[in-house]
């Protein structure tokens, strides 16, 4: 019984040492790390541009929309906590003032008469110009 298992165990080994080492070898030798390289630069470079196509895309999309004739529009708002804040909303011609919370919007206020808005537009500084801004205050605070 001994005799049998190891020539069982052996067989394999036998049949190991009779292939020819070259032939063992060959799928690592046929390998090409080079083109494999290539082309994964190829896909993560597509994968890439694709990001950037889409962003672009997005930006063109949100830019379509309705521009002056806005149903609803936000006349202000005013933060009152991490969570919480009221805004005034003008709908129609009608102002109300609503309640903003964690999962919920209250109406508050319907204002008879609208209030006059200080500016036609809101303000919509540019990231680069409101960084260099903060950036300012804080050079000259630390001086």
């Amino acid at each position: 019984m001994r005799r049998f298992l190891s020539l069982l165990l052996a067989a394999p080994m036998s049949v190991l040492a009779d292939t020819p080492a070259a032939q063992v070898a060959t799928p690592l030798a046929t390998s090409n790390i080079g083109g494999q390289l290539v082309q994964l630069l190829l896909g993560l470079l597509l994968v890439i541009g694709l990001i950037f196509v889409l962003a672009w895309v997005m930006r063109r999309v949100q830019q379509i929309g309705p521009r002056g004739g806005q149903v609803i529009k936000l006349v202000a708002s005013q933060a009152l906590g991490p969570r919480d804040r009221l805004l005034l909303v003008e709908v129609g011609g009608e102002q109300l003032l609503l309640g903003l919370s964690a999962g919920r919007i209250t109406p508050l206020h319907v204002l008879k008469e609208p209030v006059a808005s200080t500016d036609s537009q809101p303000a919509t500084p540019e990231f680069a110009q409101r960084l260099m801004e903060l950036l300012g205050k804080d050079n000259k605070d630390k001086t």
